[in-house]
C-alpha cells in the first residue's frame, strides 16, 4: 500500500542562508564592455604619431575621424535647404578636421573629438556664408518673421495676419511688405526635385513643370483668335450707348469724365454704363466657352 502522507518542506538552515548571501556579496560582477565610436583613437595611436610625427600615421589618424565630420554635417544638413548637398558639406568639414588636427595639443587633457567638432562647424558654417549671395541682414529678417510667425500660429491656431504680424514683430504694415519682398527673393528651387503635377498629380522633375511665357502656343493664338471673333458679335448685342461707351474707353482710350463730356452726361453715368456692358460681355463670353471662372 502506497502512503499518500505529503513530505514536510525542508527548512532551510541559517547557515545555508548565511553561505548564500556571503556568496552573493562576494560574486564579482562581470565588467561592462566599453563603448567607443567610430572615430575612436587609443592612446597608443596618439602616443605613436606624437612620437614619429610621420605623414602615414597622420593619414591614418585623420581617416580614423572622418565618421565624425560626417556625422556633425548631418546633423547640421538637416536644417538647410534641400539646395544644400551633404557632400558638400562633408568635403568642407574635412577641411575643418585638417585645422583642428593641426592644432590640437593633448597637454591641455582636452580630447580631440571635443576640440574638433567647433572648428568643424565653423569650417562648414564660415563655407556657407561665403557663398551665400543674400546679405546678413536678410537672413536675419528672414528668421525673425518665421519666428514671429511660428509664435502667433500656435497662440492663434490658425496661420497669422500681416496686421498682426507687424504688431508682434513692433513695425510698421509697410516695413513688413518691405522685409517680406526682401525675404521672398532668397529662396532656391531645385530644377531636379520631384514635384506632384496639377492636372494628373503625377510625379515629374521640375523643369517640366516650368513653361515659357515667351513662347506662344498656336493651341493659344487660336483661342484668342476665337475670343477676338466672339467679341465682335457680343459687342454688337449691346447697345448703342453701351457700344460707344466701350469704343471710346477701349479704341479711342479716353477717361470716364472724357467720355462723359463727349455723350454729355455725368462720370457716374459713365461708371454705371461701362459697368454694365463689361458684365454683359463677361457673361456671353463664360455662356460661349462655357467658363467657370
Amino acid at each position: 500500500m502506497v502512503s499518500t502522507t505529503k513530505a514536510a518542506p525542508v527548512k532551510r538552515t541559517k547557515k545555508v542562508a548565511a553561505k548564500n548571501a556571503t556568496t552573493a556579496k562576494t560574486r564579482t560582477p562581470k565588467p561592462r564592455a566599453r563603448r567607443t565610436s567610430k572615430w575612436d583613437v587609443s592612446e597608443r595611436d596618439w602616443a605613436r604619431y606624437q612620437k614619429h610625427r610621420t605623414p602615414e600615421i597622420r593619414q591614418k589618424l585623420l581617416n580614423k575621424y572622418l565618421p565624425l565630420v560626417r556625422n556633425v554635417a548631418s546633423r547640421m544638413a538637416m536644417g538647410f535647404p534641400r539646395s544644400v548637398e551633404l557632400s558638400d558639406l562633408i568635403n568642407t568639414g574635412v577641411i575643418g578636421l585638417i585645422e583642428a588636427f593641426g592644432n590640437f595639443d593633448r597637454a591641455r587633457g582636452v580630447k580631440f573629438e571635443t576640440y574638433a567638432v567647433p572648428r568643424i562647424r565653423g569650417a562648414i558654417l564660415d563655407e556657407l556664408r561665403a557663398l551665400d549671395w543674400v546679405p546678413r541682414s536678410t537672413r536675419a529678417k528672414s528668421r525673425e518673421i518665421d519666428r514671429a510667425h511660428t509664435v502667433l500660429e500656435n497662440k492663434l491656431g490658425r496661420p497669422p495676419e500681416k496686421p498682426e504680424l507687424a504688431k508682434l514683430m513692433k513695425i510698421s504694415l509697410e516695413d513688413l511688405h518691405a522685409a517680406l519682398g526682401d525675404v521672398s527673393g532668397t529662396s532656391m528651387l531645385s530644377l531636379d526635385e520631384v514635384v506632384y503635377r496639377e492636372d494628373d498629380n503625377r510625379q515629374v522633375p521640375r523643369i517640366e513643370t516650368v513653361v515659357d511665357t515667351s513662347v506662344h502656343s498656336i493651341l493659344g493664338e487660336i483661342e484668342k483668335g476665337e475670343l477676338r471673333s466672339f467679341l465682335v458679335v457680343a459687342i454688337d448685342r449691346l447697345t448703342a450707348q453701351e457700344k460707344l461707351v466701350i469704343a471710346l474707353y477701349y479704341y479711342e482710350e479716353l477717361t470716364l469724365k472724357e467720355i462723359g463730356e463727349v455723350m454729355s452726361i455725368s462720370e457716374s453715368r459713365v461708371s454705371q454704363i461701362h459697368t454694365r456692358a463689361v458684365s454683359k460681355l463677361r457673361g456671353m463670353v463664360r455662356e460661349k466657352f462655357a467658363l467657370t471662372g
